[in-house]
């Protein structure tokens, strides 16, 4: 296939990280609308709701009081996922049928007092100190010897399911390695110990030579459109130097760190001039004591908005049965989100 059929002609994507494909379809870019359409977000203006279970001093659904926090805040998560004093021992077998206990932490991140406060709205000392907490509870919950791996995440917005509009993350510490890290660490393991370098510092340098997908960048870290995106506006958030883990970044870092992610999430908001909803993750290597090198510190972005504040891509049909399928192409995004402002159009004159 020759390059210049790539935005025009079906064709498939290969993932380096998960050994998976993406189809791509640009020709389909034409096709008209009548499907669903969400109401767009509005913004409540508030600073802080008596009746919001993360602003400070309320009492949360699970009968316990927030501090009156000033910055971040993190507690374990009243309602969680895993838990720790469980017995590890119970393994369930019959036939076909398997299943272990599994015991873990989940906890809680807000990100700011404010409850109207988002990423792209924070200022950057505020989102250097988030990334400190992520740093500092990654090194925490990491060094329990029941936890392998740190599942760092945010939900934005009620159309990804989040359950409560005050801008919060999430932390949920496993002492399994989850599938798609998994998948991740068997790719990266295996090309640094065939090459001796890091598979997505190769990719970086690659993507770097021509910048087609890159969107914005800094000293430290590259945001860009993967060339195997599956959502309409994916980005993936790769360090430039080869560290595995939050633990290792310097307060140079910490505070590039916090400046990709307000830019890009300020592109985010611009796209569509509304609170952009994504789930977005960081991968990083597991806490198993085991030998990481290859691993490589990157951030996943996986926004559903498609064509407007209130059409979003579902994963459906043939998405579900056969393989993941998308739209216009990876260049094409990447250009899009490349050209809009780093002003917040809440700011804009």
């Amino acid at each position: 296939m020759k390059l210049s059929d790539i935005n025009s002609e079906p064709h498939r994507r290969y993932n380096i990280l998960t050994n998976e494909w993406v189809l791509v379809s640009p020709h389909r870019t034409k096709r008209p609308w009548q499907g669903k359409v969400e109401a767009a977000f509005v913004d409540s203006g508030i600073s802080y709701d008596p009746n919001c279970y993360l602003c400070p001093g309320n009492t949360r659904a699970g009968g316990h009081q927030n501090e009156t926090y000033e910055h971040t805040y993190v507690f374990t998560n009243d309602f969680a996922s895993l838990k720790p004093d469980v017995e590890v021992d119970g393994v369930f077998e019959e036939g076909l049928l398997k299943s272990a206990v599994e015991k873990g932490l989940c906890r809680v991140i807000c990100f700011s007092p404010n409850h109207k406060l988002t990423l792209p709205l924070m200022d950057a000392q505020d989102i250097e100190r988030v990334v400190r907490v992520w740093q500092r509870e990654y090194l925490e919950m990491g060094a329990l010897d029941y936890i392998n791996y740190v599942q760092i995440f945010e939900n934005k917005g009620d159309t990804m399911g989040c359950s409560n509009p005050h801008p919060h993350g999430q932390i949920w510490a496993s002492r399994f390695i989850p599938d798609e890290p998994a998948k991740e660490h068997q790719t990266q393991t295996a090309y640094f110990e065939k090459h001796g370098r890091s598979l997505l510092a190769d990719y970086l340098r690659q993507e770097l030579e021509t910048k087609e997908r890159v969107v914005v960048e800094n000293e430290h870290f590259v945001a860009l459109v993967p060339f195997w995106a599956v959502w309409p506006y994916e980005l993936i958030v790769i360090s430039r130097a080869h560290l595995q883990h939050l633990g290792q970044f310097d307060e140079s870092q910490i505070a590039a760190y916090a400046d990709i992610l307000k830019r890009l999430t300020i592109r985010y908001d611009n796209l569509f001039t509304t609170s952009f909803p994504y789930s977005a993750g960081i991968h990083q290597a597991p806490t198993d004591g085991k030998d990481n090198s290859g691993w490589h510190f990157h951030m996943h972005f996986y926004p559903p908005l498609l064509r407007s504040a209130s059409v979003k891509k579902f994963m459906v049909g043939y998405e579900m049965l056969g393989n993941p399928q998308r739209d216009f192409t990876a260049e094409y995004s990447a250009g899009v989100l490349r050209d809009l402002s780093e002003v917040h159009y809440l700011h804009a004159s």
